[in-house]
């Protein structure tokens, strides 16, 4: 085991290798970014993925193989990363979201960094050990049965948690997305002045300068050939109404050059405006570890590797997702993703979720969810050629009726990992605090 002071250190350049130059861009969004991971032990691990990968880099995986070493994965699974949205064929669906670190890898790391993340948040909510195993176990048995459930029937493109099929806090969550409205979103962040919608401008969205919206417009344009022909709308859609720069996206997303853009929607009727984002891609944490030739060779850049690897994942995805460079500009060469700024989507409330009966019920949603985001994207997706085999065949084969032992292996190192991120996260502040970040102090202050 390192010493605090050699943990420390490596914290510090596992965080510098992965973030100086987004930090160099937006120091003081990083600085917020780090007060947030500094709340609490969760909320440094959501924000740590990096480091979650450098330390399994080196960890022996006896369930990859060939094939089960190289599944599209979500890339930074933890309990906060599902909710719902609205899919293709206006279906409201429960499951993993947020794309931003989905790359090729083994299946067993989304499973690891789940499992860990439900010991930290466990340890938040003062559970016993015992419950958070078995509440791990509840997860994965259902992940387990689910892909099974996939090899016989072959139906992972048809199966979703929805409002016909979801329970308890899921099924709750998609009752209060039922309930939004695009128009009120628009009225959120719109205005309408001489019968034209426009944003609003706010300390979030900013004008932009004549030169930096034509770059934008451009990249906007290209984005279009993205879009696949059968997911392509009518032809008053498309149609570019406004654009503004922004920030506050979320944590997660700090330094990272965003736009937010206002098209027509299926009608003139003011009331079907579409609000889309345009972020830039950033670099998948998982590929820092690891490197598959087809990948690199695939991806253009991170906008084409975000999009490309959210459609593998999410069966029947947003109609507008789609992807585009920028010529020019601040950010010329950058990759970006483009997709909608969707008023359907909402999170599990997890704060009301305390008692372990409560969360098994979730958790074993939960695991039928992750089954699926692997097992649907296989060969059976003509969009992306990457996966040459049926995922779930391939895990099923690794797994070879030792299924017990792997959720055994699974669990254990879901509160082995959870400590170590408890303690990371203490080492983490400290070092914060005494300005030992390069790029980011901890005050205006303290600039490094």
């Amino acid at each position: 085991m390192p010493s605090d002071a050699e943990r420390t250190q490596f914290i510090i350049d596992v965080l510098t290798d992965a973030f100086s130059d987004l930090a160099a861009h937006d120091p003081a969004a990083f600085r917020r970014r780090y007060r947030a991971m500094a709340a609490d032990p969760f909320a440094f691990y959501r924000g740590t993925a990096c480091l979650f990968y450098a330390d399994i880099r080196d960890r022996k995986d006896r369930w990859a193989d060939e094939r089960s070493s190289r599944v599209w994965i979500q890339g930074d699974l933890h309990v906060e990363n599902f909710g719902t949205y609205m899919n293709s064929d206006g279906v409201l669906v429960f499951d993993v979201n947020d794309y931003d670190e989905a790359y090729l890898g083994h299946f067993t790391w989304d499973l690891l960094r789940l499992a860990a993340s439900l010991a930290v948040m466990g340890w938040t909510k003062a559970m016993p050990d015992e419950d958070i195993t078995e509440l791990t176990r509840i997860y994965l048995r259902a992940y387990l049965d689910q892909v099974h459930t996939f090899v016989d029937s072959d139906r992972d493109h048809q199966w979703s948690l929805r409002l016909d099929t979801a329970r308890g806090a899921v099924l709750e969550a998609l009752l209060v997305a039922q309930l939004a409205t695009r128009i009120d979103l628009l009225e959120k962040v719109t205005v309408v002045e001489d019968y034209i919608r426009r944003f609003r401008y706010s300390p979030s969205a900013r004008e932009l300068p004549a030169e930096e919206r034509a770059v934008v417009e451009d990249a906007y344009s290209a984005y279009l050939d993205t879009i696949p022909r059968s997911k392509r709308l009518g032809s008053l859609t498309y149609h570019l109404k406004d654009v503004v720069g922004k920030s506050g996206f979320g944590v997660g997303s700090a330094g990272l050059p965003a736009y937010t853009l206002l098209v027509e929607g299926r009608s003139q009727a003011l009331e079907n405006d579409v609000v889309l984002t345009m972020k830039q891609g950033a670099v998948a944490a998982p590929s820092r570890i690891v490197t598959h030739e087809d990948a690199l060779d695939y991806f253009e850049h991170e906008g084409h590797r975000t999009a490309v690897s959210q459609r593998a994942l999410q069966a029947r995805a947003d109609p507008w997702l789609g992807w585009t460079r920028m010529n020019g500009g601040p950010h010329d060469g950058v990759g970006f993703v483009v997709q909608e700024y969707s008023p359907y989507e909402a999170d599990l409330d997890w704060s009301a979720l305390t008692e372990a009966e409560q969360m098994g019920e979730v958790l074993e949603q939960l695991g039928r969810a992750t089954a699926k985001v692997h097992c649907v994207s296989d060969v059976d997706d003509e969009n992306t050629p990457l996966v040459d085999f049926q995922t779930e065949e391939a895990i099923v084969a690794v797994i070879d009726g030792a299924e017990d032992e792997l959720i055994a292996e699974l669990a254990e190192f879901g509160l082995d990992y959870g400590a170590r991120a408890r303690a990371d996260h203490a080492l983490f502040v400290d070092a914060f605090r005494e300005g030992r970040i390069p790029g980011v102090g901890p005050s205006d202050s303290h600039p490094q």
